[in-house]
């Protein structure tokens, strides 16, 4: 037998979920279909991590085991073919046999982007949230650095988590702006024009907001609470202090909402040296 790991991207738009459910349409389920066809295998993949119906990936790492014989560099290819194309397997490896692609992840991380400019981008809209007013971004950006290290998070994870823990740790978190403005001709109608919203929304930018959320493990829909939270605090709601009293607080109704899942995506899965 080997042990196969895959680093697979995917649009989250049309499944319920990274993981196999009976009756619905997943990503798991597309992969272990394709395996099948491949190799005439039922493989059992196992994923670094869940992803909720309608959030995306760039980085989902997975990996079965196989008594197939076909060459590795094959995989990825041969793959591909028997996916749909909302689905890429981007490379395929050997791994020790006990590796595992959860419980050997050092870290991962989720990028949520929301889209402050005044109309939505047509092309990217299944991967941004489109907020049409700006945000302060120094706000937020204060706000967010109370999560950073180890908490309860009890406050931003859903009511119905099953973890028997809340704890969790965020190793690094930040927001970066991507600012697609000017090109697109954002401000040449002059109703709409700088001026016009710094005399409205003064201390408030527009642009494309990527927030970048690193941690050793996550709970159910928090990165997208976390955003939701930090939205408010943008719009001038709240202020940066009180995401330490609502954390402190480990009471879910004092958050903000559950921002929504197709802004979000899994980004990046970090391995130290694998398993021997």
């Amino acid at each position: 037998m080997r042990n196969i790991a895959l680093i697979v991207s995917y649009d989250g738009t049309d499944y319920s979920g990274f993981q196999s459910q009976p009756g619905e349409s997943t990503v798991q389920g597309k992969l272990e279909e394709a395996i099948f066809k491949l190799s005439g295998e039922r493989a059992r993949l196992l994923g670094s991590g869940r992803t909720d119906a309608g959030v995306h990936a760039r980085c989902q790492v997975v990996n079965f085991l196989t008594s197939s014989s076909i060459p590795i560099e094959r995989w990825a290819i041969a793959l591909n073919t028997r996916l749909p194309g909302d689905i890429v397997v981007q490379s395929a490896y050997l791994v020790p046999d006990n590796f595992h692609s959860r419980h050997h992840a050092l870290n991962k991380t989720y990028r949520y982007t929301i889209n402050c400019n005044r109309v939505p981008d047509l092309f990217r809209r299944r991967y941004e949230f489109h907020h049409p007013t700006p945000l302060d971004l120094e706000a937020m950006r204060e706000g967010l650095a109370y999560l950073v290290g180890e908490h309860d998070f009890s406050t931003f994870t859903s009511p119905l988590s099953t973890k028997p823990s809340h704890v969790r740790t965020i190793v690094r978190a930040n927001l970066e702006l991507e600012s697609r403005l000017e090109s697109d001709g954002l401000y040449a109608n002059p109703i709409y024009n700088r001026e016009w919203d710094e005399r409205h929304y003064p201390g408030k930018t527009r642009g494309i907001v990527h927030l970048y959320v690193t941690g050793t493990g996550f709970l159910y829909n928090m990165v997208r609470i976390i955003a939701g939270t930090l939205i408010q605090v943008g719009e001038g709601k709240r202020e940066p202090q009180n995401v330490a009293d609502i954390l402190a607080a480990r009471d879910r109704a004092l958050a903000g909402p559950t921002a929504v899942p197709h802004g979000l995506s899994l980004w990046e899965v970090v391995y130290g040296q694998l398993p021997t």
